[in-house]
This record gives structure tokens, C-alpha cells and sequence, in this order.
């Protein structure tokens, strides 16, 4: 087996602490779905034959999808590798992470810091965040929970055209929460 597989080959521990793919003598399966360099279908053959076939072509047999008969490809490993890499970034470069700005309220808040609420609510909806917010209350509080939930209420409709809700007002122990999350 030593004679055709290539002499760069990598040790398994070395590709799979990369959480990689298997190259040549790391696929420990007997058979093989194997994929020219190409990019045509040749069927399924041995491993020792796909490893010949790679070696004979100065290429690797990499593994590109597992299974009870994986599929390899003959390919650079190098090559596959950045081309991976590459993918790889710039799937993270498009992924958006939406954080849930919290806002605290209190069932007997006054207009202008009612007002100073709103306004960071509606630049963290532009921002493109989910904006949570707590009423809780506090001792003889619990007794007006209608005037709570008419705050909620109160900021569900000034909310209106920069979110929709993602939770209605919902009464957890001492706390009112209501969720929106931003239009798009």
C-alpha cells in the first residue's frame, strides 16, 4: 500500500484535530464514491484503487462527504483546504448576530423618561436588534398590574411601524415582559 500513496502524506491526528477532511490513507472505509478531478462521477471503487488513480495524477484522494460508502474527490489537498477556509469566512462575514437590547420600565414612569425609553428602543429596532422590555414591579406595585401591562401596551403601539411582536406582555412573577423585534 506504501508505494502508491503520496509522500506527503498528512497523519490522521494532524487533519482531524483541524476538524478537516481525509486525505489519501486517512479513509479507512474499503470502498469509495469516487469523483474525478474533473468533477465526472466514476463510480464505486476500492480505496487502494482511488489512492492509485490520485497518485498516479499527482493529485490527493480527499474526502469530501462521509457515509457508509463516502464520497472522495481527487483534488490538491492544499487546494480544497484554502478553497474551505475561504467558504468558511465568508459565510461568517454575512452572518448577522441580532443581540436582544433589554429595556427596564416601571408601571408609574413619567412621560419624558417614558420618551427617552422609546427613543433607544427604536435605534437598537434600526440597528436591527430584538428589544425586550421589563416591567417590573415593586411591592403594593403588584396590586396595578392593569397599569403595567397598559404601559406595555402603550409602547407595543409606538413601536408599530418599526416592529412587530415577537411575544405579547406576558406576567412572570414580579415582571411584565413584552419582546419586538424589527421588520426586515
Amino acid at each position: 500500500m506504501e508505494d502508491f500513496i503520496k509522500p506527503n502524506f498528512q497523519a490522521p491526528s494532524q487533519s482531524q484535530d483541524k476538524g478537516d477532511f481525509r486525505v489519501n490513507g486517512q479513509i479507512t472505509t474499503s470502498q469509495v464514491r469516487l469523483i474525478l478531478a474533473n468533477g465526472d462521477n466514476f463510480g464505486i471503487i476500492s480505496t487502494r484503487e482511488a489512492i492509485k488513480k490520485a497518485a498516479d495524477q499527482g493529485l490527493d484522494l480527499i474526502e469530501i462527504a462521509p457515509g457508509p460508502i463516502p464520497v472522495c474527490k481527487i483534488l490538491e489537498a492544499g487546494k480544497y483546504r484554502y478553497e474551505l477556509q475561504k467558504r468558511r469566512s465568508e459565510a461568517k462575514k454575512k452572518q448577522k448576530v441580532i443581540e436582544i437590547k433589554e429595556i427596564k420600565l416601571t408601571p408609574n414612569i413619567g412621560d419624558n423618561d417614558y420618551m427617552v425609553k422609546m427613543r433607544a428602543a427604536k435605534r437598537f429596532l434600526e440597528e436591527g436588534n430584538k428589544v425586550k422590555f421589563n416591567l417590573r414591579f415593586r411591592g403594593r406595585e403588584m396590586s396595578y398590574i392593569d397599569l403595567g401591562a397598559a404601559v406595555l401596551n402603550r409602547a407595543k403601539t409606538d413601536l408599530t411601524e418599526l416592529a412587530k411582536v415577537e411575544q405579547e406582555p406576558k406576567l412572570d412573577g414580579r415582571q411584565m415582559t413584552l419582546v419586538v423585534a424589527p421588520i426586515k
